[in-house]
């Protein structure tokens, strides 16, 4: 959320506070400010979005305040941040160690955004040479036991074919499956009621307190 956006939210909520518990004035009046309110706002979100000076105007720019490796003590004093400050943030991001930072940057809604030197970047298949299969947003065939035959219709499937996928799997039906998934490599993931009865583990510390108490 940018401050633009902020300063909006507050405006119009007090606008429509007042016209809730204050009976002492004219609510014709308010409600012709809070419409024109509104819509000046509309407006002005419309404009940022076809002209770059006025989205910039609203709502800010984004600040760099790592470059390179080096803090960037002018924009941390521009923004009034302390190093301190900074360092929190980083550690929200999972920097720990400043060190390791390339670039921060602190966007225009108050995230951080963090690039560490390559160095210290996860090593991924690519930069090993291994190649790797495609794998996307797998598809919903059962949803809390009803079938979704319009996602079987989307991945040129029919409901014969998924009775026949349930049944390999001593299946009898889709009122036994909480989810089923037909993911992206072709494979169906089936997730039954059956642990319903099942006791979860326990990972609380309820037993100790009771041990405690006697």
């Amino acid at each position: 959320m940018s401050f633009f956006e902020y300063v909006n939210g507050i405006t119009i909520g007090s606008i429509a506070a007042t016209l809730s518990v204050d009976t002492n004035i004219r609510p014709l009046a308010l409600w012709i400010g809070l419409a024109i309110w509104t819509a000046g706002v509309y407006a002005l979100e419309k404009l940022s979005l076809v002209s770059l000076r006025i989205g910039k105007y609203l709502d800010g720019e984004p600040t760099i305040l790592i470059m390179n490796g080096r803090i960037m003590e002018n924009a941390l004093g521009r923004l009034n941040l302390r190093v301190s400050d900074l360092l929190g943030l980083l550690r929200g991001q999972g920097a720990f160690d400043i060190s390791e930072v390339e670039f921060a940057i602190l966007e225009t809604d108050g995230q951080l955004s963090v690039l560490k030197k390559s160095q210290y970047q996860p090593l991924t298949p690519n930069d090993m040479g291994v190649s790797t299969q495609y794998k996307g947003i797998s598809t919903e065939l059962i949803y809390d036991g009803v079938v979704v035959d319009a996602n079987l219709k989307q991945v040129n499937l029919d409901r014969k074919w998924l009775m026949a996928e349930l049944r390999k799997r001593g299946i009898k039906g889709p009122s036994e499956v909480l989810l089923a998934l037909l993911q992206t490599s072709g494979e169906l993931y089936v997730d039954l009621y059956d642990d319903r009865g099942k006791v979860s583990t326990d990972i609380s510390d309820e037993e100790e307190r009771r041990k405690d108490s006697t």
